[in-house]
């Protein structure tokens, strides 16, 4: 890409390690280039080089004055963090007792962020997240410190604005300490003109007996593109529970990499998907039970009208010595419209031989003898439509535990 043969200016050229890790990465990223429609893990949604049309990373500082995040109002209360045209603009200060959070740089320049950046994966295997690394400059380090509970959640809000194709390497490391609990929600838009690519890549560290309620909700222009990776690492006793809602984007992408290291460690990754336009949404998980008495489940539903596309990719590895392990996994979608399409690959890759696990994958429209039903009791079409699709996505939502943030997901999507 030649975006690497720029002269850019980035924070952190002083400090030897973090710069030798950049080079590293545009190193890695020049081996393996974007992925294509030959690439397995992105042949149904394989990113096309044209589509960044010669992206630019802002070097600029951008000062916001708040009022395009006014939209994002919450209706609980929470640890507000926020992103504009990928620059962090506002961290709250009065922050509850047990959690700590910085600037990526602030974080990088006294070395407290070494022991945890760029080591829960292989930049080999993730193209986008070499690129992240090579441009790395924007990001939050959050610990949730030993024993806290948090009673709020961690609220990171990303908006951007038109009037330049931006190319946004966000970075945030999450570490959530032995016996600590906390909910995370990301949330994504933009302007309905803008064209950018947010890449986003999140290091989660959930310790022994910790528990972190990851949430992301992500609707936003026409023209963006929107790659998130999520590595995700947890001790024993640790839980894992996400669920991602894609809403419409040009492509949206979100990978969950989740390494079960620990034994009694598990992880919930569930996924929503409402595309009526002409978008692209995938949700693509690998779960990796690396230890015995290890459980993973995973519901993804999605509702397609319009051109739009859904893919789903969901892998469960289970290691020789993951003895005892449950992992399940299943993929239902509504399909609308002639013009839609839905792709699914359920994979099971099982080395031991005393687990229990299942993977399915159905696709149908709504029920007509339902909407019938509804419309002989006066019920408009239209409106018995809606009806049905909500009432099929909330078997997911359902899965979050605050019902006040399971809500306002719903009502953003």
């Amino acid at each position: 890409m030649s975006l690497l043969k720029q002269d850019i200016s980035l924070f952190g050229d002083n400090i030897p390690w973090f710069e030798g890790l950049r080079e590293k990465a545009r190193k890695a990223f020049e081996r393996i280039g974007l992925p294509t429609a030959k690439t397995e893990a992105w042949k149904y949604s394989y990113f096309k080089e044209d589509a960044l049309n010669k992206p630019q990373i802002d070097e600029t500082p951008h000062e916001c004055d708040g009022h395009c995040h006014d939209a994002s109002k919450l209706p609980f209360a929470a640890v507000e963090l926020k992103y504009c045209n990928g620059k962090l603009t506002h961290i709250a200060h009065d922050l509850p007792c047990g959690i700590i959070i910085r600037p990526l740089y602030e974080a990088t320049e006294d070395g407290e962020i070494k022991p945890y950046l760029n080591k829960s994966f292989d930049m080999e295997e993730f193209p986008f997240a070499a690129l992240n690394t090579a441009f790395l400059d924007e990001g939050l380090f959050i610990v949730i410190t030993a024993g806290t509970i948090l009673n709020m959640p961690i609220y990171l809000h990303y908006h951007q604005h038109s009037g330049m194709n931006r190319l946004c390497n966000i970075r945030n490391i999450i570490v959530i300490e032995k016996g600590a609990k906390a909910t995370l929600i990301e949330d994504f838009d933009g302007e309905s003109d803008a064209r950018y690519f947010d890449n986003i890549v999140n290091e989660i560290y959930v310790g022994t007996g910790a528990i972190l309620q990851h949430y992301k909700r992500q609707n936003e222009a026409s023209e963006a593109h929107h790659v998130a990776f999520n590595s995700v690492q947890v001790k024993s006793g640790g839980k894992y529970e996400s669920l991602i809602a894609h809403g419409e984007c040009a492509l949206a992408r979100t990978e969950s990499c989740v390494r079960l290291t620990q034994e009694n460690a598990s992880a919930e990754v569930n996924g929503v998907y409402r595309l009526a336009q002409n978008g692209v949404s995938d949700i693509t998980t690998n779960i990796r039970h690396l230890a015995p008495h290890t459980d993973s489940d995973q519901l993804v539903k999605g509702v397609l009208d319009g051109k739009a596309k859904g893919v789903f990719q969901g892998q469960i590895h289970i290691a020789p010595d993951a003895q005892q392990t449950t992992g399940y996994q299943l993929h239902r979608a509504l399909v609308l419209s002639d013009g839609a399409e839905v792709d699914c690959k359920p994979e099971l890759e099982i080395f031991a031989d005393d687990v229990k696990c299942s993977h399915g994958a159905t696709s149908g429209d709504l029920d007509a003898e339902q909407l019938f039903y509804m419309q002989a009791r006066g019920i408009p079409l239209a409106e018995a439509r809606q009806i049905l699709i909500e009432a099929y996505l909330n078997e997911v939502f359902e899965k979050v535990e605050d019902t006040a943030v399971a809500e306002w997901l719903k009502g953003r999507l």
